[in-house]
């Protein structure tokens, strides 16, 4: 007989971060035109196409990056569709097929004026569309920095497979943090902030900006583990979750491993707070450009948080709901059709 508790209580984390809630203003006809695009590719079962929908990742987009130009904010659309496809494929693949689909991404970020061979996986052609318009307006450093902290996640990604393959997945925090910091796929997303900037080495590589990105990364990863833990237990795939590391490593039940979660997560808003004051100067013309940076990472966490209870990924039509009561009803072991995944 199951005793577990039939709801999951999740701490309220943001309630005292000073960046609120903002939507882009391009919102809507960029949504329309990046999911056309998306929808062209016919990369989905009309049913997956379905489920996608309802996440609205256009507007993740537009709530992550409320000041970005339009042109930029279509970047951001792509930029997630290529994320949560990318995702769902892998997370039912092996260790081969998910290296494969990684060569062939990399091979389209770094020729992406070459047409793609047919037959090849759909996700080929998607990169280098999304490649291909990116570096028409973006700097060449946002460029650069992409490619770095992209290509590390997709290398992450394979690990998470390795580990789910050979039943590895049962890692000590700080060992899963140092993961997740990666599969997440926080620290690509910061790139659109500074596409229409030309952020020195010199700053992006301080000591100083990249702890506040850590940060940021770490507020991020561990709201988004906390929302979509009742879709992965459900699913059965909840091993890469920091609520399932923190249960099995220290012995909690999954409430006192939510409430370590909210401690963690707001000693990292409060480093983050905290070490704004640390920030050296580089002179008035980049600071100001620092000062959007952060604040354009900031602004991403607030709304990140936000979409979670907005799109349907993980709260299915109650987001709103839970998002006042705190509470979530348990979902039964393999029963995803109320989360429409």
């Amino acid at each position: 007989m199951d005793t577990r508790p039939k709801t999951i209580y999740l701490p309220d984390t943001m309630v005292n971060w000073p960046w609120p809630r903002t939507v882009n203003p391009h919102f809507e006809d960029v949504k329309a035109e990046a999911d056309a695009w998306f929808r062209d590719f016919k990369a989905l079962t009309p049913k997956s196409q379905e489920a996608f929908d309802k996440c609205e990742f256009a507007r993740l987009a537009a709530l992550i990056y409320p000041n970005a130009s339009r042109e930029y904010l279509r970047i951001g659309c792509d930029l997630m569709n290529v994320f949560f496809i990318f995702d769902d494929y892998t997370d039912v693949q092996n260790e081969a097929v998910t290296k494969e689909i990684v060569d062939i991404m990399l091979d389209a970020l770094h020729n992406p004026q070459k047409m793609r061979p047919e037959g090849e996986h759909i996700l080929g052609e998607i990169v280098r569309q999304f490649w291909a318009r990116t570096i028409q307006s973006a700097s060449l450093s946002s460029q650069r920095h992409f490619l770095e902290t992209f290509t590390a996640y997709l290398h992450a990604v394979v690990t998470e497979v390795i580990d789910r393959e050979q039943g590895h997945s049962k890692r000590s925090i700080d060992d899963y943090l140092k993961l997740r910091r990666y599969t997440s796929g926080v620290k690509p997303t910061y790139s659109i902030v500074e596409m229409g900037m030309d952020l020195p080495d010199e700053v992006f590589y301080n000591p100083v900006i990249m702890e506040l990105a850590e940060c940021i990364t770490d507020v991020a990863l561990i709201d988004n583990d906390m929302i979509s833990y009742n879709k992965e237990q459900a699913a059965g795939n909840e091993d890469h979750n920091i609520v399932s590391t923190v249960m099995l490593e220290l012995g909690l039940d999954r409430g006192g491993a939510m409430a370590w979660a909210a401690n963690y997560h707001a000693e990292a808003q409060k480093r983050f707070i905290d070490g704004l004051a640390k920030v050296p100067s580089w002179g008035p013309s980049i600071d100001v450009l620092v000062k959007e940076y952060l604040d354009g990472m900031a602004m991403f966490v607030r709304g990140h948080k936000s979409w979670g209870y907005e799109g349907h990924r993980y709260c299915g039509t109650r987001g709103l709901e839970i998002q006042q009561t705190r509470l979530v009803p348990l979902l039964p072991k393999a029963n995803l059709i109320e989360v429409g995944v």
